[in-house]
């Protein structure tokens, strides 16, 4: 692994980067105290569901904020629902605590679940058993593995989980004929593009449907179209890619590097295909860990509001939390794990998840700004004057093509919909536009940035691992990208004009 991160420095220390996520935030904090300052403080007038009203706003006294002390406590602030130093508690206009532990507590929780999962072997099993099986026919693996992490990304935002099987896919495409490119692309893409079309997604769907106000069912099918054809052209991609190179390897975009990447990964794909076994306690775990996701998926789905003769439980984080917590302590006992290879894997995954939750109280920090300082109604309204005149088509048109930029400063999809849903959502209804709209719009454009963006960790160490400059990269995968973004487009103008 450090022989493969070490090829690619040369490049990395050539290139601008951007800051992390928690500095671009933290400064968005200090720059919103700033403009309490500035901006006029204002309010709507609010209907009997507590949303604003168009066309009632009204500047009011203002409140601006200290620009050091605020700005340090309102990360905990937006946490923990305190809306000001004197610990008065914000609420929802629907009465709900303004905070967003529960939301971190949730993601925290996740990674246990994910860092259990991944501590029994069997995800690495499933994945093993099926290069194991396909060898021979490993054409048939390009869309196969691009499915399942599809599905992966589409309903847990799979992302860096992924970088534990780049080596293995990589190897196997190299012995057939293929280049590191395509097995790099199988990953890429195929996670990539499930959170591009999420359906379930926790960290994209979940979060911004919960600030959003609406299910995490809301809009679903929208987003299983881009998701289903999304991935058929992402696996057209790939496939007629990687048949020309089996045809002609000089074709490859990286030919220059064929004999020692076939070195470099080639002992690899022998040593760990043979070592592959997929028990029947295997298939167990992966069973209760896919139904996991369907228990919460049917916990949070209003069955009762849409008319379907099924028990509406009414399901939200604190019950999903739950749920994860008990499906954890499920998969560690049929894996076998001991309690403290249990619990030292829950700690272990909900680290890695850590810097997430830290990430939805920094940026929750800035609607506590805003909201003390009286300028959000502000801001509605000089947005809601902006898109005067635009019919519900052209508005989340334009929405989704403000949200690309957005996610480039702001790479965590938890981050930008924590930052944005509070304002975007409220905003949609003044046009007519459906709430769960401007969700897959924001994780649509999300999705597509991550996807090639060099603020994306799993972008850069993906390629890293494979072995491919990032221009390399970025001029292959460009066509694809623009299909996506016009499949984006058409599936977010089509539910505006039929909702």
């Amino acid at each position: 692994m450090s022989q493969q991160t070490t090829s690619a420095e040369p490049e990395s220390r050539s290139r601008f980067t951007l800051p992390s996520a928690y500095t671009i935030l933290f400064a968005l904090i200090v720059l919103m105290a700033i403009a309490t300052w500035i901006i006029p403080a204002g309010a709507y007038q609010l209907d009997k569901e507590g949303a604003p009203v168009p066309g009632t706003y009204k500047e009011v006294p203002g409140t601006p904020q200290r620009i050091l002390i605020d700005s340090l406590t309102a990360p905990i602030n937006g946490l923990y629902g305190i809306e000001n130093s004197k610990g008065n508690i914000s609420y929802y206009n629907d009465g709900t605590l303004f905070g967003a532990i529960d939301v971190a507590l949730f993601i925290i929780v996740i990674g246990g679940f994910l860092g259990v999962t991944m501590a029994t072997g069997a995800i690495q099993a499933g994945i093993g058993a099926l290069v194991k099986r396909l060898q021979g026919r490993e054409r048939w693996m390009i869309p196969i593995l691009m499915i399942v992490f599809a599905l992966g990304g589409s309903t847990y935002g799979m992302a860096e989980e992924s970088l534990a099987f780049y080596s293995l896919v990589i190897a196997v495409m190299i012995a057939a004929g293929y280049d590191a490119l395509t097995g790099a692309a199988i990953l890429l893409l195929g996670c990539g593009i499930g959170t591009l079309g999420s359906t379930i997604n926790p960290f994209a769907t979940g979060i911004a449907s919960g600030f959003a106000g609406v299910s995490i069912s809301d809009g679903f099918l929208s987003r299983l179209i881009i998701l289903i054809v999304g991935l058929g052209l992402g696996i057209f991609f790939v496939m007629r890619y990687a048949a020309r190179v089996k045809r002609d390897p000089t074709t490859s975009v990286v030919h220059n590097m064929f004999e020692a990447n076939q070195e470099h990964f080639g002992m690899q794909r022998g040593e760990e295909a043979a070592e592959v076994t997929m028990t029947t306690r295997d298939k167990l775990i992966l069973t209760v860990f896919g139904l996991s996701f369907v228990i919460m998926m049917y916990g949070v789905i209003p069955w009762e509001d849409m008319n379907i003769g099924l028990p509406t439980l009414w399901w939200w984080f604190p019950e999903m939390t739950a749920l994860f917590i008990l499906m954890s302590v499920i998969i560690g006992l049929i894996g076998r794990l001991s309690e403290i290879d249990l619990t030292d894997a829950f700690v272990t995954g909900a680290r890695d998840l850590l810097g997430v939750a830290l990430i939805i109280g920094i940026a929750r920090g800035i609607t506590v700004i805003m909201q003390n300082g009286g300028v959000t109604d502000t801001v509605l309204h000089w947005a809601e004057e902006a898109v005067n005149g635009l019919g519900p088509v052209a508005f989340v048109i334009v929405v989704f093509l403000l949200f690309l930029p957005l996610s480039f400063l702001i790479p965590s999809s938890s981050g930008l919909a924590t930052v944005s849903m509070p304002i975007m959502a409220p905003l949609a209804a003044f046009v007519g536009v459906e709430a769960n709209l401007i969700v897959t719009a924001f994780q649509s454009a999300s999705g597509l940035m991550n996807l090639f963006i060099p603020t994306s960790a799993v972008v850069m160490g993906g390629l890293a691992i494979a072995r491919v400059p990032y221009g390399t990269y970025l001029r292959w995968v460009w066509p694809l990208l623009a299909m996506l973004a016009g499949l984006s487009i058409v599936v977010l103008g089509a539910g505006a004009l039929l909702a």
